[in-house]
């Protein structure tokens, strides 16, 4: 926790965690919802299109939980890529599959650049603690 002030800290961890477990839980009604509703209606690329974005959903909503849970200094930095990154990318991929133009996919690549920003930004704050605490 940052020692400057901890209950910021705490807030923020508490937005990070309820950010990943809605994105967890819309993850799975959103892979749901294809699987029953959508199913007859989505052509198989828009199914796959649909699929790559519950995936990637699902292990932002992952990566979101862990974040909220270690003991990292900023985790508002690595938590802002891997949120942000995610409704962009899996955003423009829901709106794809259901029919809106295909210049979305153009975002896509956005969204996957602030995810693996967030990831590495979690790996540069895992590195930099283990290098200051070495008990930790």
């Amino acid at each position: 926790m940052d020692a400057a002030s901890p209950s910021r800290s705490g807030s923020s961890r508490r937005v990070i965690l309820v950010a990943g477990a809605l994105l967890g839980g819309s993850g799975i009604i959103l892979g749901a919802f294809a699987a029953h509703a959508l199913k007859e209606v989505l052509s198989p690329q828009q199914s796959g299109w649909w699929q790559t974005a519950v995936q990637y959903q699902m292990w932002q909503a992952l990566a979101l939980l862990l974040v909220a849970a270690l003991p990292l200094r900023r985790p508002a930095v690595p938590a802002l890529g891997l949120g942000i990154g995610v409704l962009i990318f899996s955003g423009s991929l829901y709106m794809m599959a259901l029919g809106l133009p295909r210049w979305l996919g153009a975002v896509a690549p956005v969204g996957g650049g602030l995810m693996i920003g967030g990831w590495l930004a979690l790996a540069w704050q895992a590195l930099r603690r283990s290098r200051t605490r070495p008990g930790d």
